[in-house]
């Protein structure tokens, strides 16, 4: 199976008196993560299976990669809610073990200590940036994960990418 796990992009200040699940995108955010998406729509990167934190920033995060790459409405998960654990994502995994590819779209810290756990080495400290999207391999079906980092692709990458392109 290919994992692909997206952090959200960057997101509207914390506001008092509301919930930090409810902060959506900025036009910055979506912008990173459309060049991206772009970049990985046009390396053929397509998903079966997209599940997404239910924080707005994360569900308006997943439904632009499903847009931009030709996948499946997402699917909310507390899996990958910020307080939850690798040790659920990797159930959640499980779950869907027989998808050829699932995109993960959540939030830091989980989704670095995510990749440390499904690379099957808690010491790796991985630090994803907003909107970056990265790609591991793993059976889902072993007892214990032990996957294979295949690429990451920054937003700051992507618009490098696209700007050299359009020059």
């Amino acid at each position: 199976m290919k994992v692909l796990l997206l952090r959200h992009g960057v997101a509207e200040d914390q506001a008092s008196g509301r919930p930090d699940s409810s902060r959506k995108l900025t036009e910055e955010g979506r912008e990173r993560l459309r060049c991206v998406l772009e970049v990985a729509r046009n390396a053929e990167v397509q998903p079966d299976l997209v599940l997404t934190s239910p924080y707005v920033r994360a569900v308006e995060t997943a439904e632009l990669a499903s847009l931009l790459l030709n996948a499946p409405k997402p699917q909310t998960t507390d899996a990958l809610l910020p307080s939850s654990r690798p040790q659920a994502v990797w159930a959640e995994l499980r779950l869907h073990a027989d998808q050829e590819c699932v995109l993960l779209a959540g939030h830091e810290p989980l989704i670095g200590e995510t990749v440390s756990f499904l690379l099957g080495c808690s010491r790796i400290v991985v630090d994803v940036k907003k909107g970056s999207l990265m790609c591991l391999e793993l059976n889902a079906k072993a007892a214990a994960p032990k996957g294979v980092l295949c690429w990451i692709l920054t937003a700051k990458l992507a618009a490098a990418a696209r700007k050299k392109r359009n020059a």
